[in-house]
């Protein structure tokens, strides 16, 4: 599901139209020139002083730019093409609104080093300025900000060629890919559901860290499903600062601006006003924790028109106990996972309050879904003792014992996954003969 700008009749931000301003006043080589001297990590004097040409809306890249640590690399465009095989469409790995993502291998550190890492290679899109602030964005940004659980930026590469402008950044490389990659493909080993609480915390962390920790609030703007990287231990880090903006100034309690993001997961309240704070993320948040304990997408037009939008399909289902089990992502079966679900979904309802004030702190949420984690690593390490006489007798002599009712040895037995199926497939109109079993017929004398 791709980026783009949302159109509400709203007045644009001052900042925003400065910018505009800015861009299209001078040529693209101009504009392209004096972006780079704020982006690049080797800023002297007169760099600086053409940075203060912009308008104001670039003060606050001056700021990043003279705070930068002198770590990230400045790659050739040939280093990059060799590492890539000259962009070889069989290395590419990914591909999004602003261009293609490349495996590849670059020495590490130092260029005469013997020793390869292993690296993503982003290649911006050519055409005119698309991409263009997004890039500065990525380079300012993920120049300044460290954090576990947000992606490393290694270097970036800015040069003219006879295609025109080339602008690249080259990352860690995420061997796992997306929580999205994940979590909606229909692969033969799913996301455990211990495993998906885990990358909520992680992706949570890395959002309290750019509201709560840094001495500059920074809002993501974009947080989804597939903007969550997993490394080779599926530990999470959010990645893809295009959109990232700075919070409100002191006394200031939101933004103004334009607004962009993904359908479905920007909060209603900046879709409407413009409005931009840090709460517009956590309802973001609150979106992802539903895909993760359905393990659908936020809007899905393969399904009935009921069930196509997340929100409104879950919306009966989390007020009714005896029904919230419908909602579980079938691929979870065999996982002792509602008791936790319920309160994965009570947690995300505090991120989809209504009004943004209500909504809980990232800091906070990161602390709620510790609790939940470690209350469901308690239960599993705790087995249920149940009686295997009894469940083998039932299986051999055929007695048919309905889900929530007392069978014959008394025992009051869970919910079974083939109801999740059966209620699916009743309400896709459709039967999935995989999971149909034949029943007991009875005769009455």
């Amino acid at each position: 599901m791709k980026c783009f700008h949302f159109t509400n009749g709203e007045k644009r931000g001052d900042d925003e139209e400065e910018f505009d301003d800015a861009v299209s006043c001078r040529t693209s080589k101009v504009s392209w020139a004096r972006s780079l001297s704020v982006a690049s990590s080797r800023t002297d004097s007169v760099r600086r002083s053409e940075s203060r040409n912009f308008s104001d809306s670039f003060g606050f890249y001056e700021f990043l730019s003279d705070r930068r640590p002198n770590d990230l690399r400045v790659f050739s465009l040939a280093e990059l093409k060799a590492a890539t095989r000259g962009f070889s469409r069989g290395l590419m790995i990914g591909e999004g609104g602003f261009g293609c993502v490349y495996r590849g291998f670059v020495n590490d550190q130092h260029p005469d080093s013997d020793v390869k890492m292993e690296v993503a290679i982003k290649q911006l899109n050519r055409n005119g300025f698309q991409g263009h602030r997004e890039w500065i964005n990525e380079v300012n940004f993920l120049g300044v900000v460290n954090h576990p659980n947000l992606v490393k930026l290694v270097g970036y590469c800015a040069e003219d060629d006879e295609r025109g402008i080339q602008r690249l950044l080259v990352y860690e490389l995420m061997s796992n890919k997306s929580l999205e990659d994940h979590l909606f493909a229909h692969s033969a080993s799913p996301l455990p559901w211990i495993q998906r609480l885990k990358i909520a915390q992680d992706a949570a962390r890395g959002l309290a860290y750019l509201h709560e920790e840094m001495d500059f609030q920074l809002i993501f703007r974009d947080f989804k499903a597939s903007n969550i990287l997993l490394d080779k231990d599926f530990k999470a880090k959010l990645s893809d600062f295009g959109l990232a903006r700075q919070g409100p100034a002191a006394g200031f309690g939101h933004v103004s601006t334009s607004v962009v993001g993904t359908v479905g997961y920007a909060a209603p309240e900046y879709v409407h006003t413009g409005r931009l704070t840090t709460k517009s993320d956590v309802w973001s948040f609150g979106v992802v924790l539903y895909e993760l304990i359905t393990g659908r997408r936020v809007f899905e037009r393969n399904l009935p028109r009921g069930e196509q939008k997340l929100l409104e399909w879950v919306r009966p289902y989390i007020s009714d106990s005896k029904k919230f089990h419908f909602i579980i992502d079938p691929r979870l079966e065999g996982e002792d996972c509602i008791k936790s679900a319920k309160k994965l979904a009570s947690l995300a309802n505090k991120c989809l309050m209504k009004q943004p004030k209500c909504r809980p702190k990232m800091s906070e949420v990161v602390e709620m879904l510790g609790n939940i984690i470690s209350e469901a690593s308690s239960s599993d390490s705790v087995p249920e003792v149940v009686n295997e006489t009894e469940d083998v007798k039932e299986e051999v002599t055929g007695v048919e014992v309905q889900s929530g009712k007392l069978g014959s040895s008394g025992r009051r037995r869970g919910f079974d996954f083939k109801d999740v199926v059966s209620f699916r497939n009743k309400s896709m109109r459709t039967l999935d003969w995989r999971n149909w079993t034949p029943g007991l017929v009875r005769f009455c004398d």
